[in-house]
């Protein structure tokens, strides 16, 4: 399910924002550098940084391309088919096993169109499987050539071939045609650094989105407060205590549509405002009290009619879009703790501290169902980009974070790892290991995902929770440094 991730952006300090000062030698402590993910997990040994490089794309041979043998858990393949995806229309070229000919077509993305060109593919082919690259992990393409099973689908990172390009064509000249054929030559030749695409159970596969859109509506809520409160701030900063620091309150955002403005707000009577907030479920009599006072005595910022008219406006608008969003949250939340309920390994990710309703799905998501796609415990810190990566030539040598990853999955290894420091007492211990070593916050939250990402492995692959006492107890054998700062150190939550 990881694969299907599109990259999000982070959300600032909170998530896996890279501090300035850990480009360079971050990791160093935590684990030895691990080459990028490899395209397929039947080459581990590609998972070594000594292997031997990939050949270049000959497109003298392509005749000895369509002949090439395929690798040994697929079966012989009738056709080979790259498709170049547009938003309208699709590059196809097609290869016939054991023929040299590329047929060209040009496939429109209607689903009347994909049924007849997918039904033409069966017909032709009868009783053959069809090999298809394509330029997209998720998205109409994908989804209509899904469920059928006589195409084995070869996804793939639109950067790949944009690279293969680049190589081969360097004066920049691309047209749909020419690329598709691109494509199928990395299908024809380097198809054993392909993986097929295995889609997960389909309850899975449906948490991943919702969990995937939840956070993306989570993102909106930060963008709206964060202009919301910059708008207060510059002509009625008052609001920000008349309402309290949770703007994203129906509190908040009632009082900000009602009363957008000072001026709005002097004009009630104190019992109108005493009743507004009983009504909402603000009744501290001392609290009340202070807001009523407060409304008394505030001063304006600034009396410029133009500023405040702009301001409140755009106050009121924000405030309803922040409402709006309230039920929208809540209902992906219930749909999202339905699902997880009744997820089959719900009770094994609920076990780890800090995961809670919002991680438990995500690292359920992360990880999947299918055991053999991350079959060694590195692959899932290599292919989430937790692990990092290291860059040598000659003299030189530069360990980085990893760039090219799925950002969500990464992001939420990032953000379970953080919260598992109110929880988890050989967590906080680790950290702080991590701190004392000169790493920033975020490089040593990275270690310690990478650190829980190896546990969560066993874990998985057991299919057995995860027990602290029975970790603690496994540092407490090996004798090791952190097993020391585990027992000196009080059972309490870290504060923040």
């Amino acid at each position: 399910m990881g694969e299907t991730f599109a990259p999000r952006p982070a959300l600032g300090l909170e998530t896996n924002t890279p501090d300035v000062d850990v480009r360079r030698l971050a990791y160093k402590g935590f684990a030895e550098p691990k080459p990028a993910c490899p395209f397929s997990n039947k080459l581990t040994s590609n998972m070594s940084m000594s292997t031997t490089k990939p050949t270049p794309l000959d497109t003298d041979k392509k005749s000895a391309a369509a002949t090439l043998p395929a690798p040994s858990s697929e079966p012989p393949f009738a056709a080979f088919v790259a498709i170049d995806w547009g938003d309208e229309k699709h590059a196809v070229a097609l290869r016939v096993a054991d023929q040299t000919q590329t047929e060209h077509t040009i496939l429109e993305q209607k689903p009347e169109a994909l049924a007849e060109w997918i039904a033409g593919l069966r017909q032709r082919f009868v009783g053959g499987t069809v090999a298809v690259i394509l330029e997209q992990k998720r998205g109409a393409l994908l989804y209509a050539l899904q469920p059928h099973e006589h195409l084995v689908l070869y996804p793939i990172n639109p950067q790949m071939s944009a690279k293969f390009r680049q190589a081969f064509y360097p004066s920049g000249a691309k047209d749909d045609p020419s690329d598709a054929a691109l494509q199928l030559d990395i299908l024809l030749q380097h198809r054993d650094r392909l993986t097929p695409w295995r889609p997960d159970e389909a309850m899975t596969r449906q948490l991943g989105l919702l969990v995937e859109d939840r956070r993306r509506f989570v993102a909106d809520q930060v963008r709206l407060t964060n202009r919301l409160r910059e708008a207060l701030k510059s002509y009625f900063p008052q609001a920000l205590e008349l309402v309290g620091e949770d703007l994203t309150s129906r509190m908040a955002c009632a009082f900000l549509q009602k009363w957008p403005t000072l001026a709005a707000l002097q004009k009630v009577k104190p019992a109108v405002l005493r009743k507004f907030y009983y009504a909402h479920r603000s009744r501290s009599a001392e609290l009340i009290a202070q807001r009523l006072k407060l409304q008394a005595q505030a001063q304006p910022l600034t009396t410029d009619a133009a500023i405040i008219a702009a301001q409140s406006l755009l106050v009121q608008c924000l405030a309803q879009q922040l409402a709006t969003l309230l039920p929208v949250l809540a209902c992906y939340e219930k749909q999202i703790a339905q699902l997880f309920a009744a997820h089959g390994d719900r009770a094994l990710w609920d076990s780890f501290p800090g995961a809670g309703p919002a991680l438990g799905p995500r690292l359920a998501v992360a990880w999947g169902t299918q055991r053999d796609r991350f079959a060694e415990p590195q692959a899932m810190p290599c292919f989430s980009g937790i692990a990092p990566v290291k860059e040598a030539s000659g003299k030189q040598l530069w360990i980085h974070m990893r760039w090219a990853c799925p950002k969500f999955v990464r992001q939420t290894f990032h953000e379970m790892a953080k919260a598992s420091l109110k929880f988890c007492v050989w967590a906080q211990c680790y950290y702080q290991m991590q701190i004392e070593r000169g790493k920033g916050h975020h490089a040593a939250i990275r270690a310690l995902a990478f650190k829980w990402q190896r546990i969560m492995w066993r874990c998985w692959q057991d299919r057995t929770p995860y027990d602290d006492a029975k970790y603690v107890a496994s540092l407490k054998r090996s004798a090791s440094e952190l097993y020391a700062r585990v027992s000196a150190t009080p059972v309490k939550a870290m504060c923040e």
